[in-house]
């Protein structure tokens, strides 16, 4: 189903919009719990997803299965489970961007790509291969495109963004020159307990003048947080910078482009007021100058001290955590996480993480010159962290780079419940496990096997 929406956006607005679609569906029988609402209940169930290829063999790029196991299943290496063949098809024509609630009985999607990319729709999770869509449906696409980046920022509030860069040059094709660029964003506020968008925006991203002139500019944003005092969003972006001396050429799409000119700036974040979307600014790390728009996982979290702690990682490059200081509301510069120090690891790459609590994380990381995909444990208060061991972990399909076919590519949640964390294990097209981390005593263990096909990669639990 496509919603109508409103389509023209005045530049700088913000609007509240009500949900235009279907009504809730409260269940099949009187006996049953709401389908729909915030989630209030006690975790029953951790559920997995899995990606498979398309038509054409592209690995993971054919769709989204789900499968809720029990806490006893996912904990029971005994237990085996081939999630393409009994899991659940969550809505969406390519890999779907899957959040999921606190408690685990909701999972929300923003359907990628296709006739309904931009689609969002809600599921209740019932356990194995059932889960009932609320149909509670809103269409983000006249915001968001219809290969939206979103993520929930916050419990019951889901953020999707939008950036896009318009290059002024003296003339079209190649050949031309450089004159200035113009990066717009757009933002749109999804309450996830009644979904609805509840705000939204666009504006001209606020770079200085003599920065646009100078190449700068923002193509893409994503991994929106809201900071605990619930006042302002952090945006992680994709900071370019073009080569103005240079002249034009065309790329394979056609489209006119310039070389790559260093940045002068370290790593970028864009900051907007809560809940108005209102006074837009730029914040800069002098710790790192890598991208930290990520590629489908969250890579920033608020911690208990109220910091929001942010990897400067995208696309399986970048290896520290840096922190946003709750008083200032600017990046701490006097604090760094770094990886590859933490575990002796001169080669670690960050491909996803999460914070867990009191200071502790989890880390997926592949390394530079060395197949495989890895587990650590971080401390980020002491700046430690260990390598846990699991089967597998040196096999070719854990890449964390677009290019190249692996679950960490396009890995998209890491569990946390209670003491555990869990996470999927398995190379493109290899069987593998759930693992259990408990966070508080440092050790893991191998949970529910995890059956695979050629072409498919396990890469959430929620």
């Amino acid at each position: 189903m496509k919603i109508q929406f409103l389509k023209n956006i005045a530049l700088g607005s913000v609007l509240a919009i009500a949900l235009v679609g279907c009504e809730k569906n409260d269940g099949p029988d009187d006996n049953t719990q709401e389908v729909s609402g915030p989630d209030v209940w006690d975790r029953e169930f951790v559920t997995i997803t899995e990606a498979f290829p398309d038509a054409e063999g592209t690995a993971g790029n054919g769709g989204t299965m789900a499968y809720a196991l029990t806490l006893e299943e996912a904990a029971d290496p005994n237990f085996e489970v081939d999630v393409y063949t009994v899991g659940y098809p969550l809505r969406s024509q390519r890999t779907a961007r899957v959040q999921g609630s606190a408690n685990g009985n909701f999972l929300y999607n923003i359907q990628y790509t296709g006739n309904d990319g931009g689609i969002f729709n809600k599921y209740r999770v019932r356990g194995g291969d059932t889960f009932e869509d609320t149909f509670e449906e809103v269409n983000t696409e006249p915001i968001l495109g219809s290969s939206p980046r979103w993520v929930l920022a916050a419990p019951g509030i889901g953020i999707g963004v939008y950036a896009s860069a318009e290059v002024e040059a003296s003339a079209e094709g190649a050949g031309a020159d450089f004159i200035d660029v113009k990066s717009t964003a757009k933002i749109a506020v999804l309450d996830l307990d009644n979904p609805e968008i509840i705000r939204q925006t666009e504006f001209i991203i606020p770079f200085t003048d003599e920065q646009t002139k100078t190449g700068y500019q923002i193509g893409r944003i994503d991994v929106p947080v809201l900071n605990a005092a619930k006042t302002k969003v952090f945006i992680g972006c994709n900071l370019t910078r073009s080569d103005v001396t240079k002249k034009s050429t065309v790329n394979s799409r056609g489209s006119q482009s310039w070389p790559a000119a260093t940045r002068e700036v370290g790593t970028a974040t864009l900051v907007v007021d809560y809940p108005s979307l209102t006074n837009p600014k730029l914040i800069y790390s002098a710790q790192a100058d890598v991208n930290n728009h990520s590629y489908r996982t969250m890579t920033q979290y608020v911690g208990d001290d109220d910091h929001v702690y942010q990897a400067a990682a995208s696309h399986g490059s970048g290896y520290k955590i840096l922190r946003i200081s709750s008083e200032t509301n600017t990046y701490d510069d006097g604090y760094v996480f770094d990886l590859r120090t933490a575990l002796g690891v001169n080669d670690a790459n960050i491909s996803a993480w999460r914070y867990v609590n009191d200071g502790v994380g989890v880390v997926l990381y592949t390394r530079e010159n060395t197949d495989g995909g890895y587990i650590a444990l971080i401390d980020l208060t002491a700046g430690t962290g260990k390598t846990l061991n699991t089967d597998n972990q040196s096999d070719v399909g854990f890449s964390g780079n677009d290019d190249i076919d692996g679950t960490f590519a396009q890995f998209q949640n890491i569990g946390v419940a209670g003491d555990y964390v869990y996470v999927p294990m398995t190379p493109n097209g290899v069987d593998g496990n759930l693992y259990l981390i408990n966070w508080k005593e440092g050790s893991i263990t191998k949970g529910a096997r995890l059956k695979n096909q050629s072409g498919s990669y396990y890469i959430g639990a929620y």
